[in-house]
């Protein structure tokens, strides 16, 4: 049953159109890349030989039809370039005579040894013959043929939204491209970098504002928690939120500054006090976890494992942001769990 129909025929001819993806010099930072198990997987692991200057591995990702008259023209196609970058979209795919055809969307980036960026975009066909009916030697997914033409759009914007009859791409969340941007910006080098490949928890909140009419709409945040790193018995996240105003931004959390006496000056023995001394603000929540019938956001500070002192905040979403409302100290190393609450904000002067 056909799915898709794909219409480009045109064959994708890197040296003789001067519509190339060009290739980037052949540097540690160019990963190498050579998985056949996707089509698009296939069209990252041709751009990846043409970064790393592989030029007969790129070569081989063709089938019988090849993009270039010779492999020496092929090579010729890519001189003076520095690198390629390389996008895919939604693939779509259609089932033929023993064959699956895939239509893959594509755009890229060449940059040549000056700096200077073209941008192309088209598609590419790939075909996989049933694995059941061939015969040595096995040929695994390949690019029947392609076409990339110049285009002027910027590189984030000129993928084609489909190929054939593919499906058009989801819309693109611009707030969450940045939240997650800046997150590793800001953290990148800070956070376990198994945590940092995990995609975000997303939250919508909803509300009126303090100032609105009973018709006016309803207004809405949303709210990016990140997991950033796990200890011994403590994990440590980062939010951000964005609005309509504000944009993008990370969400700082208040916490009390506080003076804590013991008796002898042990914090084994007796507790004496804690006094309120002062407020700062950090980016980090600790133990977190964000309630949405409530609305709030609490953190959990274990000063050691078995969580007999610790400190906890609550902060309450109202009027566009959130407060902080309670925070809890347990500075008794007592072996029990017995805060005392010493910020209160819960109740209205």
């Amino acid at each position: 049953m056909r799915r898709a129909l794909f219409a480009a025929t045109a064959l994708l001819s890197l040296a003789t159109t001067g519509h190339a993806a060009l290739a980037a010099a052949d540097t540690p930072e160019a990963p190498y890349v050579d998985d056949r198990s996707s089509a698009d997987a296939v069209v990252h692991s041709l751009y990846s030989a043409i970064n790393r200057h592989e030029f007969a591995r790129a070569w081989g990702y063709y089938g019988d039809t090849k993009p270039a008259k010779d492999f020496d023209t092929f090579v010729k196609g890519y001189d003076g370039t520095e690198k390629v970058e390389v996008k895919t979209g939604p693939i779509s795919d259609e089932g033929a005579a023993g064959s699956i055809y895939y239509n893959v969307p594509v755009a890229i980036q060449a940059i040549d040894k000056k700096g200077e960026a073209k941008v192309f975009a088209g598609c590419y066909t790939l075909r996989q013959v049933n694995a059941q009916i061939q015969a040595p030697p096995f040929q695994p997914i390949f690019i029947d043929k392609g076409a990339l033409k110049p285009s002027t759009a910027d590189f984030d914007e000129a993928l084609p939204p489909s190929c054939g009859d593919g499906p058009p791409p989801p819309k693109k969340d611009t707030a969450l491209e940045q939240a997650k941007k800046a997150f590793l910006a800001t953290y990148g080098d800070q956070c376990d970098k198994d945590r940092l490949a995990n995609e975000p928890e997303v939250f919508s909140i909803k509300y009126k504002d303090r100032n609105a009419q009973p018709n006016d709409p309803d207004k809405e945040t949303r709210l990016f928690h990140f997991s950033c790193s796990a200890a011994a018995y403590n994990e440590s996240s980062v939010y951000y939120m964005t609005d309509e105003v504000d944009g993008v931004r990370q969400l700082q959390f208040a916490e009390p500054e506080t003076d804590i006496r013991y008796e002898n000056n042990d914090s084994d023995g007796k507790l004496l006090s804690v006094t309120v001394i002062g407020f700062r603000t950090t980016g980090w929540a600790v133990n977190s976890d964000y309630d949405q019938d409530a609305h709030t956001i609490t953190t959990f500070n274990k000063w050691r494992g078995v969580g007999d002192a610790s400190d906890a905040g609550t902060y309450l979403f109202r009027n566009g942001d959130f407060s902080l409302v309670q925070y809890d100290v347990d500075a008794s190393y007592d072996g029990e769990e017995n805060p005392q609450t010493i910020v209160d904000y819960n109740t209205a002067p």
